[in-house]
């Protein structure tokens, strides 16, 4: 039967990861190392790996495939080998609401519940809607997309004349299906930069002027540096990372922008960097904090069933030491701004308030960006101002 050859194809996939790399790398290496897997068997373990990740530790007494049943009949909307052969009673409730079928699981596995899917709750944020958050665990985020305003309608166009389904947020952002193949339908990368709705939003915060020099000193891969140089093209930034590799992306997506006027350097946030950075000040500081990404974890499931909650903790120790080596080359009257993709408190609103009673710092706002309304990612921003001393 088909469906055994699907719950073999499953197993071996669930067998061969240990949660290391992110799962999407993983099953390009693996669908390389098993090239005897066509397209469709390739697509299908893929659907069945992430839905099985999406129930977290829900029903975690039961046999692997029983769970992956479960999950992959919360997770879609169409019925799958594995749902109708181990969950028959799904079958004729395969498009009914996420809340509706939720019930439908209770009452078939009355252990079942919510709460054990993202069993960290006492931890998150304030104002995250638990029951809206743990619902969209469920659903993959969009994709979505930054333009130029006037740039926006011509993009738009080209994407539903390809047959893409474009939603129109703003009138810089468009969200789409997630694993859209932009390169094949969008010629010119230069039109667009590919950024999370709610890391978009945390560019009100930014409220940068012309020639002031910023830091972006998590930069990563730059998106934070991009966004803050399409609200202020003048601005002048110095963009560092820990890691070479993720600064030569970042030269790479600044080269392919056409941004010039920056600096970057490889810097160790954790060390005393005065020997680097002794005569610079800043008139901002972006602050994109190294932290569990649990705000992300409807993009990456994998995450969410291998996490552990001590991890919490250490990052928040990582998060202070950061935000505390980097706060003295901010000038008076400027912002910190710092954010992070996750939902706990710990890495949150409690690193706000460290810096606030320790820092000549006053908070101006703050907010946790709940992305699930969006089918996006959730992030939390602070504006900090530094006082004089």
């Amino acid at each position: 039967m088909k469906v055994h050859h699907h719950i073999r194809a499953f197993e071996q996939v669930l067998a061969s990861y240990d949660g290391k790399l992110p799962l999407h790398r993983h099953l390009v290496v693996y669908f390389k190392q098993n090239k005897q897997m066509g397209s469709s068997d390739r697509r299908w373990a893929s659907r069945y790996i992430y839905s099985y990740f999406r129930l977290g530790k829900a029903l975690s007494d039961l046999p692997a495939i029983a769970r992956l049943a479960v999950a992959d009949f919360l997770c879609n909307n169409d019925l799958s080998l594995i749902t109708q052969h181990v969950f028959p009673t799904a079958d004729q409730h395969i498009t009914a609401s996420i809340t509706d079928k939720i019930a439908i699981v209770k009452a078939q596995y009355p252990n079942f519940q919510l709460k054990d899917v993202f069993p960290f709750s006492k931890e998150l944020s304030e104002g995250i809607d638990q029951q809206e958050f743990l619902l969209s665990l469920f659903t993959q985020p969009d994709l979505f997309i930054r333009v130029k305003e006037t740039h926006l309608p011509a993009i738009k166009a080209k994407l539903e004349e390809a047959g893409v389904p474009v939603k129109e947020l703003s009138d810089t952002t468009l969200a789409l299906p997630n694993g859209t193949k932009l390169e094949q339908i969008i010629d010119d990368a230069r039109l667009y930069q590919v950024q999370d709705f709610s890391s978009q939003k945390t560019g009100n915060y930014f409220k940068p002027k012309p020639y002031e020099y910023w830091w972006d000193c998590c930069a990563a891969s730059g998106g934070k540096s991009l966004l803050i140089h399409s609200l202020e093209p003048k601005v002048k930034l110095l963009a560092s990372d820990l890691r070479e590799t993720s600064l030569g992306n970042l030269q790479e997506r600044f080269q392919l922008a056409g941004i010039k006027d920056y600096q970057k350097k490889a810097i160790d946030l954790l060390q005393n960097n005065d020997q680097i950075l002794h005569h610079y000040e800043f008139d901002g500081i972006l602050l994109d904090a190294p932290c569990s990404g649990a705000g992300t974890w409807g993009r990456t499931p994998e995450m969410l069933y291998f996490f552990e909650a001590y991890k919490v903790a250490n990052y928040a120790k990582l998060q202070m030491a950061i935000a505390e080596n980097v706060v003295k080359y901010l000038k008076p009257g400027k912002p910190l701004i710092y954010m992070t993709c996750s939902v706990f408190k710990e890495e949150n609103e409690d690193i706000v308030t460290h810096l606030l009673k320790n820092f000549p710092l006053k908070l101006e706002s703050k907010e946790l960006i709940g992305g699930y309304h969006d089918k996006a990612d959730s992030m939390f921003v602070a504006r900090l101002i530094k006082e004089q001393e």
